[in-house]
């Protein structure tokens, strides 16, 4: 996993489905690195990280469609 970066984090697993699926749509493989706590799931982070070649194109896909109340 080193040739992929973090381009979003979040505290709610279903927003980052949610954006890993916007990412998958686009064609920018996406996977989910859920670091909360398996005890206590308001608890911790969940990261999409995406290769490194594709951290620009994913980050103006994110900037430009994505938008959480």
């Amino acid at each position: 996993m080193q040739n992929w970066k973090k381009v979003y984090t979040t505290g709610s697993p279903v927003r980052a489905e949610i954006v890993k699926n916007i990412l998958d749509q686009s064609a920018i493989p996406a996977i989910l690195v859920n670091k909360q706590d398996s005890s206590y799931q308001a608890f911790g982070e969940v990261e999409i990280h995406v290769r490194g070649v594709d951290v620009l194109r994913a980050l103006k896909i994110l900037a430009d469609e994505v938008e959480f109340e």
